[in-house]
């Protein structure tokens, strides 16, 4: 059986732990779990999984509260989840040989996340650094903690053989608001505390888009990327991309132009070629937004689900329909799959004929 424990913080997680516990026990690992002050039925649930069930008092400081969990388990092998994260795939043998051969990298683990979007189910997916030895790495961080070696050094990673799906979007807006408002407020502490950061500017701006305030959203995304930054990293990417996102929410449209001069740094993923073909879109560039849409498709490395494929056929759809092209339009509706945007399109287009 692989030595390995994996590490769970929980408060009031009744709606999701079984859920998450009863897919981990297959495995047979051990299973930590760190409880900072449930009312509801998480630790009865908890108890039908494992009998290693600690308490810790909560002080804002969720790195704190993961590491106290990583302390109290029986191997030095660390998987860290969230009790919204339930494991799809996991190939045993392959995790072995990884951890093995990595003891002083961090393992990425991809999690998609789920989401609706225009009514419809969709996912975002995103590798995040949560498996490796605690004898080298702890977590830093009070929120959107990350794994880092304790002497300070550099952090390598190796990708995982791990997909999680999470499940935490799932909740009310009330609830993911109040979610980004506690971050907010932790996010704000550290960045006073800590100083300027990108990665803190990068989870600022986030939860204020969460929360619909695209103006200070904005104004975080910029602080970040004015600092230096890795352009390899997910987090860069993304935060670049959202940074893109949220002017055209501001209607800065023209502004938004200039992320043009990034192409050539940030083109490798399709979420950032999908996102040029809306500004050249939303500027009435319709011949460069239909050769983005058309060269989305051709890329394989992505993060949000369709923005390689029905979401950037839909986009070139809404173009010809517009300009008259209508066969043109069906044609690439039609190339959307199941999409339900293009199919209502596509019902509409055939009742006009």
């Amino acid at each position: 059986m692989l030595p390995l424990s994996v590490c769970i913080i929980a408060k009031n997680e009744e709606k999701h732990i079984e859920e998450c516990l009863k897919r981990l026990s297959s495995y047979g690992f051990e299973i930590v779990l760190t409880d900072t002050g449930s009312t509801d039925r998480t630790l009865e649930i908890a108890g039908k999984y494992t009998n290693r069930i600690y308490h810790f008092d909560w002080c804002d400081d969720f790195s704190a509260a993961k590491n106290f969990c990583m302390q109290k388990a029986s191997h030095d092998w660390i998987l860290s989840l969230d009790c919204d994260e339930y494991v799809e795939k996991l190939d045993v043998t392959a995790l072995q040989r990884g951890l093995e051969a990595s003891p002083r990298r961090a393992g990425r683990i991809l999690i998609r996340s789920r989401f609706l979007r225009g009514g419809q189910i969709s996912f975002e997916q995103t590798r995040v650094s949560r498996l490796a030895d605690r004898r080298y790495f702890h977590f830093t961080g009070a929120v959107h903690e990350q794994l880092e070696l304790r002497d300070g050094s550099a952090k390598a990673v190796y990708d995982a053989p791990v997909t999680i799906l999470h499940v935490g979007y799932d909740e009310t807006e009330a609830d993911m608001a109040e979610k980004s408002r506690r971050n907010i407020a932790l996010l704000e502490t550290q960045l006073e505390r800590e100083g300027p950061d990108p990665y803190l500017y990068f989870q600022l701006g986030q939860s204020y888009r969460r929360l619909g305030d695209a103006g200070k959203a904005c104004e975080n995304f910029d602080a970040g990327l004015s600092l230096e930054v890795d352009p390899s990293l997910d987090y860069v990417k993304t935060m670049v991309e959202s940074y893109g996102y949220t002017l055209l929410d501001l209607k800065r449209s023209r502004e938004a132009l200039g992320l043009a001069e990034l192409y050539d740094i940030f083109a490798v993923r399709a979420d950032f070629v999908f996102l040029m073909g809306l500004i050249y879109m939303n500027n009435g560039l319709f011949d460069a937004a239909v050769a983005e849409f058309e060269k989305s498709v051709t890329i394989e490395e992505f993060s949000v689900d369709g923005v390689n494929s029905y979401m950037a056929y839909y986009n070139i759809g809404v173009i010809y329909e517009c300009t008259g092209h209508i066969r043109e339009a069906q044609t690439y509706y039609q190339k959307c799959g199941g999409y339900a945007p293009a199919k209502a399109r596509l019902q509409t287009l055939a009742e006009d004929v």
